[in-house]
């Protein structure tokens, strides 16, 4: 009898945990372009990733075929408008998966407590459980604010080279949201040295008068994603970022535990 050609096409080969070979070398190309800045020739891929060019072209041709690569005039492959669909979908989902870890940070800390993902050259926030004190913050699901006026803007910039952050920068302009706004490349640079070195970024009344904000990225998560907690500045105070920030940390590497182990497939 015939065997399928699940089991004679070598693109199809199962994988050692029981996955297909092809699906699995198809995301990995679709990462490796994000990678890559959305855009690249199949050479850099073939060297990048060690799969041969005809194995390569193969592939691209069935991920351009179903919309989620295009193949632009200059003969290079970028990332196709179909996945951007898929990416918002997933999105709301992070936001959806964030909400029990968010209400757990509320309940330790009292504040009101975000999610927020860094999207371009903007920080948008997807998911948000507020505070229960009847003066709290809120931070409408789904808004974009500018990197430099935000603690969850710092948090996921601190790690980025230098010069990413200048040509930011100068891409978005750095406009005062309050007379507290860091204003100049370099301030912002050596806010995001300060991040670096304390493991936490704090807008301290930079977005809005009155309202002080504690932040850290989510280790390991499949995008730029950020935990924050939020609150009037009288309560938020040095004292109380010094129990806050423990809290936060644990709960985006808990996030980030939950987010690399989801429930297995039935």
């Amino acid at each position: 009898m015939p065997t399928s050609s699940a089991s004679t096409t070598g693109s199809a080969k199962p994988t050692a945990h029981g996955g297909v070979q092809s699906l699995e070398r198809a995301f990995d190309l679709l990462e490796r372009m994000a990678d890559a800045g959305g855009e690249v020739g199949l050479s850099e891929l073939s060297a990048s990733g060690g799969l041969p060019l005809p194995t390569i072209h193969r592939l691209m041709r069935t991920l351009v075929a179903c919309g989620y690569v295009r193949q632009q005039p200059n003969r290079r492959y970028a990332l196709g408008p179909r996945l951007i669909r898929l990416g918002e979908s997933a999105s709301r989902l992070l936001g959806t998966w964030a909400r029990p870890c968010l209400a757990r940070l509320v309940e330790e800390t009292g504040e009101t407590a975000n999610m927020a993902l860094l999207d371009g050259d903007e920080v948008v926030y997807v998911a948000q459980v507020p505070s229960k004190h009847s003066m709290r913050m809120f931070t409408e699901v789904g808004l974009r604010v500018l990197p430099h006026s935000s603690a969850v803007g710092k948090a996921l910039l601190a790690h980025t080279p230098d010069d990413e952050v200048r040509a930011l920068l100068a891409r978005t302009g750095m406009p005062a949201a309050t007379e507290k706004t860091i204003t100049t490349a370099e301030g912002f640079l050596a806010a995001l040295e300060d991040v670096r070195r304390l493991g936490y970024a704090m807008d301290d009344n930079e977005q809005e008068m009155g309202v002080r904000c504690l932040a850290v990225t989510v280790p390991g998560s499949p995008t730029a994603a950020a935990l924050s907690v939020s609150g009037p500045s009288g309560r938020v105070t040095d004292a109380a970022a010094e129990r806050i920030v423990p809290v936060l940390q644990q709960a985006a590497k808990e996030l980030s535990l939950a987010l690399a182990n989801p429930p297995p497939a039935t």
